[in-house]
């Protein structure tokens, strides 16, 4: 009787695709992927916090009686942060690169510089004398390390946009896939390098100079297997494929997720680290500030009643007094002047405030969704020209946003995609979202219900009729004519009841002008998007891809599966 071989034996499938058995980073081509990578590099001012549970919105002390935080459960996933606020001197990187490629004596880009600049004159107070702060504060070295102030939300979202273009520039430069010192020599409005316009069309990039634009294989391209070099990690290129004629793209390893804003949940999270709780494998509870214990003088014997943050000791007392008790600082001071706190991070209380990406509404729905909470979120899509490709944005299609305080800012730069709002061929028939703009969704107001009628309850633009809206805040519209004169039309209306719209954000923690109540990382306050103080600063976040944390716990589990 003839014998069977056992059907149990691995498959021998080295070297080559699982699926098919075909090879996977063919020297003669075919398909091309990081079968190398390790893990996602960290880029630079970031460190890494581990995700995880955490109840949301717990405050110590509630004097203010705002209603505007209930304790709910919250799951938040591994990202990146940063180690301190931006300061003067990373702004002033942004500022120096817009001034060189968008120069401002050019009319077509006479709103750029100037629409990213800082607000200097919120230092002015009527009845003080801040006018050392207006005229130094952003500029003079000596505050070269402090966080930079008078920042709206609408630029900060904007900075983050720019250094995610700069940082992956420098990463695809070090690999080889762009021509060396291509992102400092003879950069032109009109010849830039964007991230998403390099992965969606690489050949359109630096306004489609392929000189620039490298393949692999070309001479001084790409190297077949290096590190990102983006301040730790590795990131191969390509494994170590052999394969000519191909760009850098996502399965490449080497391109990073975009700098952002961090959200509320994920602000407060890092805040709060809780990951320091433990003793002996035992959870103590959760804390009062970003450090533990609940005072905010220290108790450490080296440092024995010194103040754990930069924040305002009481009516007329911003730092104690001087050489005794001090808080070292009157104002914002130099970040990494204080301790941080169980990851790492620096000034989570105290300071400044800093922006999150959220969209201000007093309650946080938990019962709709208690993983990564956001609120804020506007779907849109690559906007696809008469030939299927991609539309990107010229002189003539880039498009200024005039705000209600007269600033004119970009809405979006030469050589970006243009962008579009989702339709009908993203949202048919899925549950998970209906439309581009959810930053109102399930906020309690009518159009919340399940059966609401939008057909009757919009004006000629879109937008909801007064009696339709939940918050009934002013309206104002603000543009220009043909010819560049400002028309304001402010809305006086006298039966405005609030201030909260789909344009206020969440801004989080203490600053140098509060008092201890608002150093608890759960404490939540909001602002205009397009109005900045001295007292409100940023700091970004990166989405982390791949595994949670890096712990060799997960390769212990790996080694018994």
């Amino acid at each position: 009787m003839a014998s069977v071989s056992s059907c149990s034996k691995k498959s021998n499938s080295k070297g080559g695709s699982k699926a098919t058995g075909w090879k996977i980073n063919d020297k003669k081509g075919g398909f091309q992927y990081a079968s190398k990578f390790k893990k996602q590099a960290t880029g630079p001012g970031l460190v890494l916090v581990e995700g995880g549970t955490f109840t949301m919105g717990k405050v110590q002390d509630d004097p203010m009686h705002d209603w505007n935080n209930t304790p709910n459960q919250q799951h938040v996933q591994s990202f990146y942060m940063d180690e301190t606020e931006v300061t003067n001197l990373m702004y002033m990187e942004y500022l120096d690169w817009l001034k060189r490629v968008f120069p401002p004596e050019e009319d077509n880009y006479k709103n750029i510089y100037e629409g990213a600049s800082p607000d200097t004159l919120v230092w002015r107070n009527r009845l003080g004398y801040n006018e050392t702060m207006t005229n130094n504060y952003l500029r003079h070295p000596a505050y070269a390390e402090y966080p930079v102030v008078g920042v709206n939300w609408i630029q900060a979202t904007e900075f983050a946009k720019w250094r995610t273009n700069r940082v992956n520039e420098s990463i695809l430069e070090q690999q080889r896939f762009l021509k060396k010192d291509s992102k400092v020599v003879d950069v032109k409005a009109d010849a830039t390098f964007d991230t998403e316009t390099y992965l969606a069309a690489p050949t359109k990039t630096y306004g489609g100079n392929q000189e620039i634009v490298l393949q692999k294989g070309q001479k001084g391209g790409a190297k077949s297997n290096g590190a990102a070099g983006a301040g730790g990690g590795t990131a191969n290129a390509n494994g170590n494929s052999g394969a000519k004629n191909v760009y850098a793209q996502r399965t490449s390893g080497l391109i990073l997720p975009e700098y952002r804003l961090p959200t509320e949940a994920e602000w407060e999270y890092a805040a709060a680290a809780d990951v320091g709780q433990r003793e002996y494998n035992i959870y103590k509870g959760q804390k009062k500030y970003p450090w533990s214990g609940s005072y905010t003088r220290s108790g450490k014997r080296q440092i024995k009643g010194d103040q754990l943050a930069n924040f305002k000791q009481g009516k007329g007392d911003y730092g104690g007094i001087a050489g005794w008790s001090d808080d070292g600082a009157d104002i914002t001071n130099k970040v990494k002047s204080y301790p941080p706190n169980d990851f790492g991070l620096y000034d989570m209380a105290g300071n400044v405030s800093e922006w999150v990406a959220d969209v201000y509404r007093p309650i946080i729905d938990d019962e709709a969704n208690d993983f990564n909470y956001f609120r804020g979120n506007v779907y849109t899509k690559n906007k696809i020209g008469e030939d299927g490709k991609v539309e990107l944005v010229t002189q003539e299609t880039q498009k200024f946003d005039t705000l209600p305080n007269g600033r004119v800012m970009a809405r979006n730069f030469i050589g970006q995609i243009a962008q579009v709002p989702v339709d009908e061929k993203e949202t048919y028939l899925r549950q998970n979202f209906d439309k581009s703009d959810h930053r109102n969704y399930r906020d309690g107001d009518k159009q919340s219900t399940r059966y609401f009628d939008f057909g009757s309850s919009e004006e000629g633009d879109g937008k909801l009729k007064d009696e339709q809206r939940m918050y009934d805040s002013p309206k104002h519209n603000v543009s220009t004519d043909s010819i560049g004169n400002m028309i304001r039309k402010f809305d006086k209306s006298s039966k405005r009841t609030t201030l909260v719209n789909d344009d206020v954000r969440v801004y989080k923690g203490g600053s140098w002008r509060d008092r201890a109540y608002w150093l608890d990382p759960a404490q939540r306050r909001y602002f205009p998007q397009d109005m900045a103080t001295d007292y409100i600063g940023f700091r970004c976040a990166m989405s982390r891809v791949g595994p949670k944390s890096d712990s060799k716990k997960s390769a212990r589990n790996k080694k018994k599966r």
